[in-house]
């Protein structure tokens, strides 16, 4: 089923239908502030497996994680650095991915990730309303691996079809939408691994020891 949440009635049936979905382990596609994504209950770990197989990606090509809120942050990491705190304070919600070591006792399976979460919180309504009430998802960008990501959710549905039971439409992503920022906290040094929508400076400005890519 396709929603338009560009309309309210339709926005909340829409959202409601999305949240169920998730919750029964189905796969859902929705907007976030950079591009549509697909998206995944993060606990369940068949329904990250369905979605990897969407997608065409192995599990060695972990999904990057969203929830809805920086507290969310604290109770999904062995030891929260005080740069992805930071960071976090700063860019959250936002344009920025940051990878922690995720906590060794969360009982999820979200690919090959030795120890280690991309944890991002979206910029949008309708993305933040359904993590309210699913809480982390593991979503990635809603193309099949080799084709360009979805303008919107009706184009998702051409790639994806029946092996997505939701599509929440917000009309088209804007033209210049950037994929997430990735700063890496794991080391000693944090690192910009993927220049994207938060520009290395504007993360100097609240890290200032932040190498960025190829330093």
């Amino acid at each position: 089923m396709l929603y338009d949440c560009r309309t309210t009635a339709e926005r909340d049936r829409g959202i409601e239908a999305a949240v169920e979905a998730v919750k029964r382990g189905d796969l859902v596609v929705m907007p976030t502030d950079t591009v549509y994504g697909i998206g995944a209950d993060a606990f369940k770990s068949w329904a990250v497996s369905a979605m990897l197989t969407a997608k065409g990606r192995d599990r060695n090509t972990p999904s990057p994680v969203l929830v809805g809120s920086r507290q969310t942050l604290d109770g999904l990491v062995f030891t929260l650095p005080p740069a992805a705190a930071d960071l976090a304070e700063a860019f959250w919600p936002g344009g920025l991915t940051i990878i922690v070591e995720h906590a060794p006792s969360l009982d999820w399976d979200i690919g090959e990730t030795g120890g280690t979460v991309g944890l991002r919180m979206p910029l949008h309504p309708v993305a933040l309303e359904v993590l309210a009430e699913t809480g982390p998802m593991a979503v990635s960008s809603a193309n099949k691996t080799g084709q360009p990501p979805a303008a919107n959710a009706t184009d998702a549905r051409e790639q994806f079809g029946f092996s997505v039971s939701v599509y929440l439409e917000a009309g088209s992503a804007a033209p210049d939408a950037m994929s997430s920022s990735i700063v890496d906290v794991t080391g000693s040094v944090p690192k910009l691994l993927r220049a994207g929508a938060i520009p290395l400076e504007k993360l100097r400005e609240v890290v200032p020891d932040i190498e960025g890519p190829g330093e």
